[in-house]
């Protein structure tokens, strides 16, 4: 199992998306919309996170909706969700644009993710089920397994993703609307695209050790591990963040 981010496949292909648009035909408006909006969301959401639409680029509605083949109703509720998400961000007089990556989003952001998920930590410690504690080992195990084959490690999102099993876990649904509905996918994007390559070694030995607090439903040492672990990432990705900042300045330097 590799844990790269990637697009969903249904949209690698114009005879995939062909396929798409015969089979939304047949069904209601309502749904029609719906389904679109989804599937667009996905592709743009992707596109985000994985720097292909660059972060502070504007983003031209019109432009989305011909690319796609559809309408602009569905693209302007994939949008609408995007800006929840906080992918994108609308300004008066500016319009809508990618969110722009800075350090001082990252250490607001990363010090809110710290005091959440180490709750989160410490209330699955005596919420787990062991179904759910099964399932998050055998993630951890394959997890350990790709890294020993040497595939490179990116999280994908929901059940694959270690932290979002533990949210999960943890059993409390405001503690899962704020992280996974309102926070998961700018951190996403963040761990995304100012991985260190040398992190992720470093990051699966924290996530083990976290796992064994869990499973001896140890939450206070739980609770400790992950925000330590949290605090580690937030420093590796800020250093890989200004790295990034940097070679980007001088390159429009030279440019002009």
């Amino acid at each position: 199992m590799r844990y790269m981010l990637k697009q969903d496949a249904r949209f690698n292909n114009d005879d995939t998306q062909s396929q798409t648009a015969d089979k939304v035909k047949s069904v209601t408006p309502e749904k029609t919309s719906t389904t679109l909006a989804d599937q667009i969301l996905v592709q743009i959401q992707t596109s985000i996170i994985k720097g292909e639409l660059p972060a502070g680029s504007k983003i031209n509605e019109q432009a989305l909706a011909e690319k796609y083949g559809i309408s602009r109703g569905p693209t302007r509720e994939a949008l609408q969700t995007l800006e929840r998400q906080r992918l994108v961000v609308r300004a008066p007089h500016i319009g809508a644009r990618v969110a722009q990556l800075t350090v001082s989003e990252l250490n607001d952001l990363y010090q809110l993710r710290s005091v959440l998920e180490g709750m989160a930590c410490e209330l699955a410690a005596s919420r787990i089920t062991p179904e759910q504690l099964a399932k998050l080992e055998d993630l951890l195990a394959a997890q350990e397994a790709a890294l020993i084959k040497g595939d490179t490690y990116f999280q994908e999102e929901g059940d694959v993703d270690f932290h979002y099993q533990i949210i999960q876990a943890s059993g409390n649904k405001h503690l899962q609307e704020t992280l996974i509905g309102g926070l998961y996918h700018l951190l996403r994007m963040y761990r995304y695209q100012c991985t260190n390559q040398n992190r992720p070694v470093k990051a699966i030995a924290e996530h083990r050790r976290i796992v064994e607090a869990i499973a001896l439903r140890d939450g206070e040492l739980a609770g400790l591990l992950m925000r330590r672990h949290i605090e580690q990432g937030r420093k590796n990705t800020e250093l890989r963040l200004i790295e990034l900042q940097a070679n980007a300045a001088a390159k429009e330097t030279l440019a002009n």
